[in-house]
């Protein structure tokens, strides 16, 4: 799949089938993690066959059931729109692989969470990760005028990175971003108040910096 079917494939999963992630397939969202780390500083984990952090052996639990693997997203402090950036990136590759996943700031025992935080970092939250029962269905979206000051006439790639963006998942589906051009300059902003918004501004920027081919200001 090229990365536009990945985007609009990948949707909110939070019942998974108990399944193991296939060793292969853990195995190369293991190297994306590296390859991500190292670019950005960040000290992602994959976690797998865990099943404490989202109470997998108990019916259900914050609307979780059988998850059991999961992305910590740990990294420096004071970093929020990276670590949307690069999680995301993480997410779209496990996506490819047929792996579900569901971004989660707060239906999880963040107590009982595995992974290693160095000196200066924290565990900003988790990406649920498994085989879904279902592959979940498409979120409801706002239109490219809601978000964004295009207009007909402008260039296809910002139209394309638009598009691209609004298939981003978000915090309670809030959509608070808006990008503005001008000329090849594209930045995006946080709109209004609510949740994660800056973590949500880094997933919206990942997918359209791949939706567009071109770059965010202020990335």
């Amino acid at each position: 799949m090229d990365i536009m079917e990945v985007m609009r494939s990948r949707h909110s999963v939070r019942k998974f089938d108990n399944r193991p992630i296939e060793e292969k397939t853990a195995e190369l969202i293991r190297e994306e993690i590296s390859r991500c780390n190292e670019e950005s500083g960040f000290h992602f984990q994959l976690i797998t066959d865990e099943p404490e952090a989202f109470q997998a052996g108990k019916p259900s639990y914050g609307e979780f059931s059988g998850c059991r693997n999961y992305l910590a997203v740990i990294g420096p402090k004071g970093r929020e729109v990276d670590a949307g950036y690069y999680g995301e990136r993480i997410v779209l590759k496990a996506q490819e692989l047929g792996v579900n996943s569901c971004w989660v700031a707060m239906t999880y025992k963040k107590g009982k969470s595995q992974g290693v935080v160095g000196d200066g970092e924290k565990l900003y939250l988790v990406v649920a990760m498994g085989y879904g029962i279902t592959s979940g269905t498409p979120h409801k979206s706002k239109s490219i005028s809601d978000v964004s000051d295009y207009k007909e006439g402008d260039p296809e790639w910002y139209k394309n990175g638009i598009e691209a963006a609004l298939l981003a998942p978000t915090a309670i589906n809030q959509q608070k971003f808006r990008f503005e051009r001008d000329n090849d300059k594209v930045t995006c902003k946080t709109s209004g108040f609510g949740f994660y918004m800056k973590t949500d501004l880094g997933i919206v920027k990942y997918h359209f910096e791949k939706g567009s081919g071109r770059a965010v200001d202020n990335k």
